[in-house]
C-alpha cells in the first residue's frame, strides 16, 4: 500500500508503470501456482501409474495363483508348501497396494484443498481490487471538491 501511495500522482491515479509492475507481479504469482499446479498433477499421475502396475502385477499374480492352485487340486497333500509360500506373496502384494492407494488418495485430496485455495485467494483479490478502486475513486472526488473549494476561495479574496 505504501508503493501505491508512492505511486499516486496528482491526478490520484497509479502510474502505468507500477499498474505493468503489479500486473507482471500478479501474472508471476499466476504463472508459479500453475507450475506448482502442473507438479502435483504430474506426481499424481506418477502413483497413479504405479498403483495400476501394482495392480497389472497383482492381477497376474492372481492368474498365477488361481492356475497353481488347479494344479494343487490335482496333486493335493505333495505341494502345500509351495501353496503357502504364494498366498504369503499374494498378502504381500495386497499390503504393498494399500498403502499406494491411500497415498494417491491423499494427493488427490491435497490438489482439491490447493485448488479451493486459490480460487478462495482469487476472489479475495478480486475484492481487494474493486475496494482499492472504489477508494481511489472517492480519494479523486474528494480532492477535486476541495481544489474547487480552494480555487473559489482564491477568486473570492481577488
Amino acid at each position: 500500500m505504501k508503493n501505491i501511495g508512492n505511486s499516486i500522482g496528482s491526478s490520484g491515479r497509479l502510474s502505468t508503470e507500477d499498474y505493468y509492475e503489479d500486473e507482471q507481479i500478479s501474472k508471476l504469482a499466476i504463472s508459479t501456482f500453475q507450475a506448482k499446479e502442473e507438479e502435483i498433477e504430474r506426481k499424481k499421475m506418477e502413483v497413479r501409474e504405479k498403483v495400476e502396475r501394482q495392480l497389472g502385477r497383482a492381477e497376474e499374480e492372481t492368474k498365477r495363483l488361481a492356475h497353481i492352485w488347479e494344479e494343487l487340486e490335482v496333486l493335493e497333500d505333495p505341494l502345500k508348501k509351495e501353496v503357502a509360500m504364494v498366498r504369503k506373496k499374494i498378502d504381500m502384494a495386497t499390503r504393498d497396494l494399500k498403502p499406494l492407494g491411500q497415498s494417491c488418495q491423499k494427493k488427490e485430496k491435497e490438489y482439491r484443498e490447493a485448488l479451493e485455495a486459490f480460487n478462495d485467494k482469487n476472489k479475495e483479490k478480486a475484492h481487494l481490487v474493486t475496494t482499492l478502486m472504489e477508494l481511489l475513486t472517492e480519494s479523486e472526488r474528494i480532492r477535486m471538491k476541495k481544489l474547487e473549494e480552494l480555487s473559489r476561495t482564491i477568486e473570492s479574496m481577488n
